[in-house]
C-alpha cells in the first residue's frame, strides 16, 4: 500500500519545539520531493518546507525560515520537520506530501499525502 504515515505533533508552548516525522511505504521514496504543508482553520493549505529528492535542496517561506528545518533519510524512507521557536500562528494541521512532478511540491501535483497531524502552540 502506498502511504505516508505521520507522527509527532501535539501541544507546545510558544517558544517550544516539535519534530514531525513522515514515513513512506509502498513507493520509491527517493524518487519524490517531499513537502510539508499546513492548514489552519479558515485558511488555505500552504507549503512550509520542502526538500528535493536528490541533492537535498530545500525551500522555506519567510514565515518559517530559520525556525523550521526539513531533512530526509532515504535509507529509512523517512522525512522530518524540526520546528523550533514555535509561535501561536504556527498552529495548524500539518501534512507531508510526496511530489514526483513539481519543484517545489504543489498541492495539485503531490499525489501521496500523509494523514495530517495537529500542532497547537499556546501563548
Amino acid at each position: 500500500e502506498v502511504q505516508l504515515a505521520q507522527s509527532g505533533g501535539g501541544l507546545v508552548q510558544a517558544g517550544g519545539s516539535l519534530r514531525l516525522s513522515c514515513a513512506a511505504s509502498g513507493f520509491s521514496f527517493d524518487e519524490y520531493a517531499i513537502g510539508w504543508f499546513r492548514q489552519a482553520p479558515g485558511k488555505e493549505r500552504e507549503l512550509v518546507s520542502c526538500i528535493d529528492r536528490d541533492d537535498g535542496s530545500t525551500y522555506y517561506p519567510d514565515s518559517v525560515k530559520v525556525r523550521f528545518t526539513i531533512s530526509r533519510d532515504n535509507a529509512k524512507n523517512t522525512a522530518y520537520l524540526q520546528m523550533n521557536s514555535l509561535k501561536p500562528e504556527d498552529t495548524a494541521v500539518y501534512y507531508c506530501a510526496a511530489d514526483g512532478q513539481s519543484w517545489p511540491p504543489r498541492i495539485d501535483t503531490a499525489r501521496i499525502w500523509g494523514q495530517g497531524t495537529q500542532v497547537t502552540v499556546s501563548s
